[in-house]
C-alpha cells in the first residue's frame, strides 16, 4: 500500500486497515512458531504498511486539534 492510497482512506477505514495489518503480523508470527512461512518478506511489508497507516492517522489527529 502506497502513501497516496493511505491518504485517500477515511478515518474509519484507517482504523480497520490498522487492525487488519496487526492481525496479519500476529498470524505471521504464529506461522513462524508452528510452521514455515511461505513468504518471509511479508513481515517487512506489513510493518511498513502499518507504520504508514498509523502515521497518517496521527497527522490527521494533530490537524484536527489545531
Amino acid at each position: 500500500m502506497k502513501a497516496t492510497e493511505v491518504k485517500k482512506l477515511r478515518d474509519d477505514e484507517l482504523a480497520a486497515e490498522a487492525k487488519r495489518l496487526r492481525k496479519a503480523i500476529f498470524d505471521l508470527r504464529a506461522q513462524t512458531v508452528t510452521e514455515k512461512t511461505k513468504d518471509s518478506s511479508q513481515f517487512k511489508k506489513n510493518r511498513k504498511d502499518l507504520a504508514r497507516v498509523l502515521t497518517e492517522r496521527s497527522s490527521r489527529m494533530k490537524k484536527a486539534t489545531k
